[in-house]
Order: C-alpha cells, then structure tokens, then sequence
C-alpha cells in the first residue's frame, strides 16, 4: 500500500452555512422594535417639526390599558383590549391608527409570530401622518424582522426603503443587516461590500472587528473560492480570537494554497497549545507530518490518539501508523500495527502488506503464512504483489518448488510478468546449484 498525502485531503470544510449562522443575529425586542412606551409615545408629535395629529389622551388611555395587560402577560386579553380600539379605528387620526397597529406588532413579535407582527409594522409605516423618526425606526425593524422569517428579499426592500428617509450617516448595524442578508441570497460580492465595510468603521475606530463579522467575511471570500483573502481574514481570527478551530483551519487552507511550511508551522504550534483534541484534527496532523517527511511523528500522534481512545482502533487507523512507520524505515515497528490492521479487515489487503514487511525483515515463514492468508481473504488490489512476496519467502526457506509455483502465479499478472520470470529463472538455476551441492555432499 502506498500511501500519498496530498494538501487535497487537509482541505477544511469550514464554511457551511451553519458554521455562519453564529454571526447572524436576530435582535431582541428590546434592541430591535420602535418604542412602545406611552409616555414618551404622548410626547412625539410635540418634538418633531412635521406635523402630527395628537394622540387623544382617551386613545392614549386604551392603549396603555392593552400594554399593561400584555406586560402582566395576559396577551390575550391584551389583542382582545387592542381589537376594541380597531373597531372604533373609523374614528382615529392617522397618528392613533399607526400607534394602535404599532402595539400589535410589539404584542405578536412577543409571541413570536413573525409574520403578523411584520404585518402590523408595515401598517405603521402606511400611515402618512407619523413622526419620521418613527418611520425611520419602524422600517429598520421590518428589515429585521424579515431577516429573522427568513425573507430575504423583503430585508432588502426595507433597507432600501429606510435608505430613502434616511438622512444620518449609516451605522454598523445598517451595513451588517445587508451584509448577513446577501450572504444569504448567495449574492457574496455584495455582500463582501457591506461587511468590509463594517470592518473598515471598526479598523478606522482603532477597535477589534467582532469576531462574527470576520467569520461572515471569510465565509464570502471562500464562497468566491477567494483563498488568499481567507488566509488573510484567519490570520486576524487567530491573531484576536486565539480559538483552536481558526489555528485549523488557517493551517488548512495554507495547505490549500501550497504554504506547506506556514502549514505545519500553524498546526503544531496549535498542537502544542493543546488544541487539537479530536480525531479529526489529529489525523490532519500526523497527515501533515507525513506530507512533510515528518514520518515518525506522523505515527507517533497517530498512534498515541489510538490508545487514549480519540481514534478508532480499526484497520484504517493501524494500517495509517503501520505504512507511517515504514516511511521512517521503521519496519520492525510497523508489524504490531499491520498484525492489527489485517485482524480487523476481512480484505487481505493488509496481509498482503504484512508479508512484504516480514519479507523485509527476513522472517520468511511469517511471510509465508501472510501471504497465504492475504491471498485466501481476496480482495486485493494487487494480487501479484501478494504471490511474489509468497515466492521469495519460500525461495529463502529453500523451498524451491513452492516458489517457482508463486512466481508462475505472479507471472499472469501484467503488473508483475518480468519480474517474476526473473525470479524464476534465478530459482530454477538456485535449485540446480542446490541440488548438485546436495549430491557431491552426499
């Protein structure tokens, strides 16, 4: 068996959409629905220099008595208070109607149905006659809401519509909102806009760049498949979040883009940090060593990750230190590893290899026998192999008829044709030169 680690499988699957889900952030009802408290509520129209209608103080009353109810958590009776109001909405000016629709919203988003209270806050923003900071605040909200039901396209109507009455500068939450909502459109050049831009705002401010909006980066650079810009956004998640997972993951993509020394440079130095402990990322490790000649330590993680019990013992794992130890011209070491291997596999593939060790090390009746026994498992990729290591271990027990019927077998195979008619040749002259020392010893 050859064993041939390529950078392709330290690829890191790091960046499916629920390891981005983290940086997606639904805002609470405190940080993300138009203020609903009645005092500052009674005050609005005074402040703003369009002009409002009033909110009646006995409008103003049955709404503070639907809020008290569905603070003290009756909400039922809460919609039923507010369901009173609306029969009489005939009645209402412009300002009362949004404010009523505006506590329906607040009292559905409580109860987290999603879709009537964005119903409700878009008759909020119908109604002409409101503060523009209301309306302002109001359909930010919806944008957001609508990111939390998943209607995306909805987001962006909103946002767009916000950017129309808006006259502030934008803010961080603005340009993250777009970000997130692109991404999940799979827009991710669009994307890459806005959440840069919310890196820049930090990076200008002298601040460390939130964690969730560099994974939402990295995630778009590598949607883009935007290697170099991946490695450049891990390098700061390492640099300011020192979490295992970054030190893996830069250490995989190096191995993506042919940084095989940054490569091992990273992992073993998460390694000695103590942050590798799972199998996967421990197999990626000796991988890593073995890639970079570094043989005996491949087995050496390898085989220690299987006696604390973080990798399977299965013939997978056994055959992986077996073949690393043979790299290390370790061939006495790796048969305890191959023994294993060739017990748990019903292929006789590791047989196979396990003959060819003994052959190596000059025990040629365990290779007799491992022979013997890859070729009755079956299952081999390269049968010849197995009938040529059988063939020299009987050719060294002095068998010499037993090894000239193995290399007969070999010979059949297209693989192994010349030479096992070289060894047949030698063992037929050998058997001679035996036999006529046999008969003058006589």
């Amino acid at each position: 068996m050859k064993l041939n680690p390529t950078t392709k499988i330290l690829k890191v699957t790091l960046f499916c959409t629920a390891a981005v889900s983290t940086s997606i952030v639904t805002p609470s009802a405190l940080n993300m629905l138009p203020g609903v408290n009645l005092a500052s509520v009674y005050a609005e129209p005074e402040q703003k220099t369009k002009r409002v209608p009033a909110l009646r103080e006995k409008v103003y009353s049955q709404l503070a008595r639907a809020q008290k109810l569905a603070d003290d958590g009756d909400v039922k009776a809460g919609l039923e208070a507010l369901d009173s109001i609306q029969e009489r909405a005939s009645s209402m000016n412009s300002y009362e109607v949004a404010m009523m629709h505006n506590f329906y919203g607040f009292i559905y988003y409580n109860e987290n149905d999603l879709p009537k209270a964005i119903a409700s806050f878009e008759k909020v923003v119908a109604e002409e006659a409101i503060p523009e900071s209301l309306r302002l605040s109001t359909t930010f909200s919806l944008a957001q809401l609508a990111m939390a039901n998943s209607d995306y396209t909805k987001v962006i109507a909103f946002l767009d519509d916000w950017d129309t009455i808006n006259t502030k500068p934008k803010t961080e939450a603005y340009y993250l909102l777009r970000a997130q909502t692109y991404y999940q459109l799979k827009d991710y050049e669009k994307g890459l806009e806005y959440i840069s831009q919310v890196i820049a705002l930090s990076d200008n401010e002298g601040k460390a760049p939130k964690e969730n909006w560099l994974v939402l980066q990295r995630a778009m650079y590598y949607s883009l498949n935007k290697t170099a810009k991946v490695v450049a956004v891990l390098e700061r998640l390492v640099k300011l979040y020192n979490k295992p997972e970054y030190w893996v993951q830069l250490s995989g993509m190096y191995g993506e883009t042919g940084q095989e020394k940054q490569q091992l440079a990273v992992i073993e130095a998460a390694y000695q940090q103590g942050f590798l402990t799972s199998k996967s990322d421990l197999r990626q490790l000796a991988q890593v060593y073995l890639y970079n000649g570094l043989a005996f330590k491949a087995a050496d993680v390898m085989s220690d990750a299987i006696e604390k019990g973080i990798a399977e013992q299965n013939a997978k794992n056994y055959a992986f230190v077996a073949e690393a130890m043979i790299q290390a011209k370790e061939d006495e070491k790796s048969i305890k590893y191959f023994v294993k291997a060739a017990d748990l596999s019903p292929s006789g593939k590791y047989d196979q290899r396990l003959a060819e060790v003994y052959v190596n090390t000059e025990q040629y009746e365990e290779a007799a026998d491992a022979a013997r026994k890859a070729l009755n498992k079956g299952s081999l990729d390269f049968e010849s192999n197995a009938f040529v290591a059988l063939g020299m271990a009987q050719y060294n027990l002095q068998n010499f008829d037993a090894s000239i019927l193995a290399f007969e077998q070999a010979e059949k195979h297209k693989k192994s044709q010349r030479l096992a008619q070289q060894w047949i040749k030698y063992v037929k002259r050998e058997k001679v030169h035996a036999e006529t020392l046999r008969t003058a010893l006589l």
